[in-house]
C-alpha cells in the first residue's frame, strides 16, 4: 500500500530577514581530510537511490531506506558492492532509523507516515500516524526506557516540496516525544525551523539538535524544552548521531549557499523563485562533508569529499573504526574508515 502523498501549499509566506554571510570553510573546517571522495559504497538494487539515514544494529546489519518506501539492510562486514536484502516496505518515505534499546525493534521516521516501529520480520505497525500531531516525521532519538524523541521537520510542507518550507524560513517545526508505555506524543519544543537531526546526550538530560534552515546546532534540555544554540555552522545540517562517548556526528549535505542567505531580506523573491521548477531553484553543492562535535559544539573533526564522489550526505553512524554514511541522492550507503 502507497500511502498518499500530502498536496503543499502553493505559496510559500515568507517573512523578511537579515541577510547572512556563509563563513569558509577553514580553521577546524578546513578540507585537510579528503577521504569521503574514496568510500566504499554497498548497492541498492537497480533503480533504488536515497538511502536518507543509516543504522548499524548490534547484529551486525546495517539498514537504510529508499525512496519507494523499502527498508533493506547489509551485512556490515559486507565487501564493497555486496547486493541488499529486502526488510519491509512502508508505503511511505523512510527516513530517520534508530535502534528500541527496550526490544532491539526499528523505529523508523517515515516523512509520509509518521514514527513506525518494524519487527525483525519485517512487520510494519504506526505508532503515531500521518494526521496531526505529526506532519513529516525526519529523525528520531530513542531514550533506554523507549521513549522517542524525533522531529516534526514542517506542519506547512512535506518531503516533497522541502525546499518551500527553507525558502519561506518561518519557525514551522518542532520536537516530540513518543512515550511507548501510553502511546502519547507530546509536544517538547515548537518554533524551529526545520529540525532535522536530534540525539541524546548520554546522561538523557538533553537533546542535540540541527535546524536545517538556520544551519544551528542547539542544545534542548529535557524535560523543559530550553532551547541554547550552541554553534551557527558554515553547512546545511541534517541527520545526527551519538558516538556514545558524549561526541556526535553530524551529516552536512551541502555548504551553506550564499545567493539563498542573500535572498532572506527579499521575501518577494523568494516566493517567485518557490514557484520556479526544481532544476532552476539554487541548488545544494555537490560536496562530501561531516563533522564530529562534542556536547558544547566545538567541532573536534571535519571530514570532506570536496570531488563530491559521495555527495548530499544525510546520514551518518560510527560503528568501531568505520564510518557509515547515507545519502538522500545516491544509490547506496557508503563505508569509509576512520583510521
Amino acid at each position: 500500500m502507497v500511502v498518499p502523498r500530502q498536496r503543499p501549499p502553493r505559496l510559500i509566506r515568507p517573512v523578511r530577514e537579515p541577510a547572512t554571510v556563509p563563513p569558509p570553510l577553514d580553521g577546524p573546517w578546513a578540507p585537510a581530510d579528503v577521504r569521503l571522495d574514496r568510500v566504499d559504497v554497498l548497492p541498492l538494487p537497480d533503480g533504488a537511490h536515497g538511502p536518507e539515514d543509516v543504522l548499524v544494529a548490534p547484529d551486525g546489519r546495517v539498514y537504510s531506506g529508499d525512496e519507494d518506501g523499502r527498508l533493506w539492510w547489509w551485512p556490515a562486514d559486507a565487501p564493497a558492492g555486496s547486493p541488499s536484502t529486502l526488510l519491509a516496505e512502508t508505503g511511505g518515505r523512510p527516513l530517520g532509523i534508530e535502534l528500541d534499546p527496550v526490544d532491539g525493534t526499528l523505529v523508523v521516521c517515515d516523512a509520509y507516515r509518521g514514527l513506525l516501529r518494524v519487527t525483525p520480520d519485517g512487520a510494519v505497525r504506526e505508532l503515531t500516524g500521518s494526521a496531526p500531531p505529526v506532519h513529516f516525521a525526519d529523525n528520531a532519538a530513542v531514550a533506554r526506557d523507549g521513549t522517542v524523541y524525533f522531529t516534526d521537520s514542517s506542519d506547512r510542507f512535506p518531503l516533497s516540496h522541502w525546499k518551500r518550507d527553507l525558502l519561506e524560513h518561518r519557525p514551522n517545526g518542532r520536537v516530540l516525544a513518543y512515550d511507548r508505555r501510553s502511546g502519547r506524543t507530546e509536544v517538547v519544543v515548537s518554533g524551529l525551523y526545520f529540525p532535522n537531526g536530534v540525539a541524546l546526550t548520554p546522561d538523557e538530560s538533553a537533546l542535540m539538535l540541527v535546524e536545517t534552515a538556520t544551519h544551528r546546532l542547539l542544545r534542548v534540555g529535557l524535560p523543559d524544552g530550553e532551547a541554547t544554540v550552541l554553534a551557527d555552522l558554515p553547512a546545511y545540517p541534517d541527520n545526527v548521531a551519538a558516538v556514545g562517548d558524549g561526541t556526535y556526528w553530524i551529516a552536512l549535505p551541502s555548504p551553506r549557499l550564499p545567493i539563498v542567505e542573500k535572498l532572506l531580506p527579499h521575501p518577494r523573491v523568494r516566493q517567485l523563485v518557490a514557484l520556479l521548477p526544481d532544476a532552476v531553484q539554487p541548488q545544494p553543492r555537490r560536496y562530501g562533508l561531516v563533522a564530529l562535535v562534542d556536547g558544547d559544539g566545538r567541532v573536534l573533526r571535519t571530514l570532506h569529499g570536496p570531488g563530491g564522489a559521495y555527495s548530499m550526505i544525510t546520514g551518518v553512524r560510527q560503528h568501531g573504526d568505520q564510518l557509515w554514511l547515507g545519502s538522500l541522492t545516491a544509490t547506496g550507503v557508503a563505508r569509509v574508515g576512520l583510521g
